[in-house]
């Protein structure tokens, strides 16, 4: 049987909360959480570097000399790769696609691997519940109790809450997520993650 310690507004332990172990006891495999975290990583890339050929780089209609009887070497046009200012020959293109395809169960498991690592290094923090009143103090005050004070830490809202957006966004180290939204890039990028009950009844809704 899985459990967790569940803390209440104040940061005191209220209770204990029984974890599906199809959720968050799956024994991790490296190869897998690396795999779907590569393909996302490659998905979020964008082509910025972009090269001209010679037909699209500015001038270069008329040709540099005649043909013959100057003694130098025939040319074409003063846009050719040989020249400098010329276009550019297998350079980069922004139309370049980086895309992987990801595998809808694999990505699954690879989110649930996280997850269950999580709750095994004791880096899990589940809340009881937790009602934002817009002031920064009292999120940040919940925070130095909670356990992991100071690390990276990722906290997942079950539902998107303007107050309490508004008094976490200038924490330190600390972002913010909706539960069902998480992703692999999202656990592996942060130590701690913070989640209230209902959280953890989204994911496992969307992950069982």
């Amino acid at each position: 049987m899985l459990k967790v310690k569940v803390y209440n507004q104040t940061g005191v332990e209220v209770s204990d909360l029984e974890l599906k172990e199809a959720v968050f006891g799956v024994k991790p495999k490296k190869s897998v959480v690396h795999q779907v975290f590569t393909a996302l990583m490659a998905n979020a890339r964008e082509p910025w570097a972009h090269t001209k050929n010679k037909g699209e780089v500015r001038g270069g209609g008329k040709k540099p000399w005649k043909q013959k009887g100057t003694g130098r070497a025939r040319h074409g046009s003063i846009r050719s790769p040989l020249w400098k200012g010329g276009g550019v020959t297998f350079g980069p293109l922004k139309t370049r696609n980086f895309k992987q395809k990801i595998n809808k169960k694999m990505n699954q498991l690879a989110t649930k691997m996280c997850l269950s690592d999580k709750v095994f290094d004791n880096k899990l923090v589940v809340l009881d519940d937790f009602v934002s009143d817009g002031k920064t103090k009292v999120v940040a005050n919940l925070r130095q109790i909670l356990p992991g004070f100071g690390r990276s830490t990722l906290w997942l809202m079950p539902k998107k809450d303007e107050k309490f957006v508004q008094s976490a966004r200038n924490l330190i180290k600390v972002d913010l997520k909706m539960a069902k939204d998480v992703s692999v890039k999202d656990l592996l990028n942060h130590q701690f993650i913070i989640i209230t009950k209902k959280g953890v009844e989204q994911l496992e809704k969307r992950l069982a």
